[in-house]
């Protein structure tokens, strides 16, 4: 019997997919391979709950067990698929090889192989106590050896680095956060939020140096001591945590013709150029959700999840005109900064409220037209800027500033308001 779907990679996107073709009534076999020997589970808590003590191994589980031969779905952990080949004369599917030998017959084949941690390329890292932060077992090393440190020292500020960094500081530990560029979270928000988040920070305690970059990592009988900066400053550590971006995994769509820039490359309905083949969550780039235009990566589970819904949607031949507004959150300590829409590009800012009172907002604009809002313990701006995305609306950047107006009210353009 031939394998209806074979899915490569046990992600978040891996096993939305599955469940979307389920929803949407194929009921061919479905087999989802994963490289890591747990079941799919959440991810975002791993930097945030899980690191802090808050939310053990077991509740970050998608399904039981039991789910997956419940929908007929042959769930596969511990293994990598280590080749593939189609069947020759344009047939449609091919077959798989893992890692243990076993071979997977499919028709047809979604990639969700993810992004893996980008590595520093320094002395050091080799070291007993420098830990990158990814995947559950990461973060199982790092809770641990995290209960026993003193001092650590977290090399990114970006979004997984500052959660990181808020976990250890709530722990007590002495942390400092070392990040290349001039202000935190450079690629995803303005300078207003990367000047709030650092003074965030260093009111609860941490030490943040901007500018800063990592030459070597310095040990003692194996175990890392300190981490030394390129302006010859020395900080003591006896644990690191390395956050600086991730490499999506292309190598395996690569080797089968898929094409790969920056990311396996898809279309708005996460079809690749190779037929029969789709790709979907962190290891994509895409025309952008809301406008088609050129080619974004997002790392969230907003993506991951609506890609594959879609990516299902294709596999079983329903091409709809999928349009989501991509959202993202940050949660560091106390501080809880959600986001909806993409910013790039914008040539305009209006802050909403004081970021000293840590409850303000920023909207994003380019042309006067409203793209996306960053928003700090403030819910309420937040989701009234991702409704007015979601139906094309926007909200006057010259009014938007009015905190005594309630944001709602002055959305316009749609009947959102109502």
């Amino acid at each position: 019997m031939r394998t209806g779907t074979l899915i490569v990679g046990a992600s978040q996107a891996g096993l939305q997919l599955a469940v979307s073709l389920r929803e949407l009534g194929d009921t061919t076999p479905i087999t989802l391979v994963g490289e890591e020997p747990h079941p799919p589970y959440q991810r975002p808590p791993l930097s945030k709950e899980f690191l802090s003590g808050a939310a053990e191994r077991g509740s970050l589980a998608f399904r039981k067990p039991a789910w997956y031969a419940e929908a007929g779905i042959e769930l596969v952990t511990g293994e990598r698929v280590t080749d593939l080949a189609f069947t020759p004369g344009g047939h449609p599917g091919g077959a798989a090889v893992t890692t243990a030998g076993r071979e997977v017959i499919f028709e047809r084949l979604a990639l969700t192989v993810g992004a893996g941690p980008r590595r520093l390329a320094v002395a050091g890292t080799d070291l007993d106590g420098v830990c990158y932060l990814r995947g559950l077992d990461d973060a199982a090393r790092l809770r641990a050896r995290l209960s026993g440190a003193r001092h650590v020292v977290v090399v990114g500020g970006g979004f997984i680095g500052l959660e990181a960094a808020a976990a250890a500081r709530a722990q007590g530990k002495a942390v400092t956060v070392v990040e290349a560029a001039e202000r935190l979270v450079s690629r995803n928000v303005s300078p207003v939020v990367s000047e709030f988040c650092r003074q965030a920070h260093e009111r609860r305690g941490t030490t943040v140096l901007l500018s800063a970059t990592v030459a070597a990592f310095r040990g003692e009988r194996g175990r890392v001591s300190a981490v030394a900066l390129a302006d010859g400053t020395e900080l003591p550590a006896d644990l690191v945590v390395i956050g600086v971006g991730v490499v999506p995994r292309t190598e395996l769509a690569e080797r089968i013709g898929v094409e790969c820039d920056g990311g396996i490359v898809v279309d708005a309905h996460a079809r690749t150029n190779v037929p029969s083949v789709v790709a979907a969550g962190d290891c994509t780039v895409r025309p952008h959700p809301l406008t088609g235009e050129g080619r974004v990566r997002l790392e969230s589970v907003q993506n991951a999840v609506a890609q594959s819904a879609v990516a299902a949607a294709t596999l079983l031949g329903r091409l709809d005109n999928p349009r989501a507004v991509p959202w993202f959150w940050s949660n560091q300590g106390d501080v809880r900064l959600q986001m909806a829409g993409l910013s790039t590009g914008y040539d305009e800012h209006v802050v909403r409220g004081k970021p000293d009172s840590e409850r303000f907002s920023v909207l994003y604009y380019r042309g006067g037209r409203l793209l996306a809002v960053d928003a700090v313990n403030n819910p309420v701006d937040y989701m009234v800027v991702r409704k007015a995305l979601a139906q094309g609306a926007t909200i006057p950047p010259d009014r938007a500033a009015d905190t005594a107006t309630p944001l709602k009210s002055l959305v316009s353009g749609t009947d959102v308001a109502a």
